[in-house]
């Protein structure tokens, strides 16, 4: 296995980020080299600090960044040596299997759509963010990349999510669903409507329309939005995450008696810090693309880059897209024998 790291996009320096690279090497011996793509001399230094010397490293030296600040297509047009377009080549060229960054999510996936452009059949590239329940994990896609989306698009997305939650989460027949305003079959709006339509004749485990309460009480594996709704829920979620942290903190210190309660509680309340932490889950795979990217996030800390790397062994090793381009074909087959029986049966 041969893995890329941008290390110059996140919040905490590329430290941070080797630390995760060496737990992430630890741990993975079938990696066979690891790219370390940014500025020289900082990655050098870092991998003193951190005492990194394995001999599957290779570092690619960059002479510039694509900050969170930097327009998305700069990374195309005025940032061409910034370390997410170069780590970028090195996956359409082949020479590694997949990229994980920390950076700027909009130039991460204008690069991507430039640079490796989509599987056969596949019209957009979707960002699949896993999220957490009581029990387990469901995906959320589209996360942030198509803004505006038709039937047609939703319809691959619940095919590529199926294929993600089926090999990486786990979920032998993952429950799909379309989120919506309400369960009955004249919410939504014309997007959803004929979204459930397409999807009612694939081979999912198909739902149809599940609402946002539906989401974290573990009702369903994979829901389909588009980009524009798919951010909002997953900042918010986020959001919610990061109060509920708060408020807890707040009230669980407030007096000698609640912080012995705490205490006793220990156990049970590290287990959902765990489970709420975003590190905890690697990153957002950008499912759909001619290669393998992973996003992890701006403050990503080194359990999320070790994590981001325990998911591009498993997406090469369950060979996810390989299944993505052979059910999307699949799909494409279905409908069209669903949208002219006649012309089929005279064929």
């Amino acid at each position: 296995m041969r893995i890329v790291v941008d290390v110059m996009g996140g919040d905490h320096g590329c430290d941070v980020v080797i630390e995760g690279v060496k737990i992430g090497l630890l741990a993975h011996e079938k990696i066979s080299e690891l790219y370390l793509v940014g500025d020289e001399t900082q990655i050098q230094t870092a991998l003193t600090r951190t005492r990194l010397y394995d001999g599957r490293i290779r570092v690619v030296h960059t002479s510039e960044v694509l900050t969170m600040e930097d327009k998305p297509l700069d990374v195309l047009r005025k940032k061409k040596d910034c370390s997410m377009a170069r780590a970028m080549d090195l996956v359409k060229e082949r020479v590694g299997e997949v990229l994980i960054s920390c950076g700027n999510t909009g130039g991460l996936m204008a690069a991507a759509k430039m640079k490796l452009g989509t599987l056969e059949n596949v019209d957009r590239p979707a960002i699949a963010a896993v999220l957490p329940t009581p029990d387990k994990e469901f995906l959320l896609l589209d996360a942030g990349a198509n803004p505006e989306c038709k039937p047609q698009h939703l319809a691959q997305f619940a095919i590529m999510g199926n294929v993600y939650s089926r090999e990486i989460l786990g979920n032998a027949s993952p429950r799909v669903g379309v989120l919506s305003n309400g369960t009955e079959q004249f919410k939504g709006n014309d997007l959803t409507r004929e979204t459930i339509n397409l999807c009612r004749r694939l081979d999912l485990n198909f739902l149809g329309y599940v609402e946002g309460n539906d989401l974290f009480e573990g009702r369903v594996d994979v829901a389909v939005t588009d980009g524009f709704i798919g951010n909002i829920v997953l900042k918010t979620a986020e959001g919610l995450g990061n109060a509920i942290r708060v408020m807890l903190r707040t009230q669980l210190t407030q007096n000698l008696l609640r912080q012995a309660g705490a205490a006793m509680a220990y156990g049970g309340i590290r287990q959902i810090k765990h489970r709420m932490n975003r590190d905890s889950y690697g990153g957002a795979p950008f499912l759909g693309l001619n290669g393998i990217v992973i996003k992890a996030h701006g403050s990503a800390r080194a359990p999320a880059i070790k994590n981001a790397i325990r998911v591009a062994t498993e997406t090469i090793q369950h060979h996810v897209h390989d299944l993505i381009t052979r059910e999307v074909a699949l799909a494409k087959e279905r409908l069209a024998t669903v949208k002219n029986p006649v012309q089929t049966a005279a064929a």
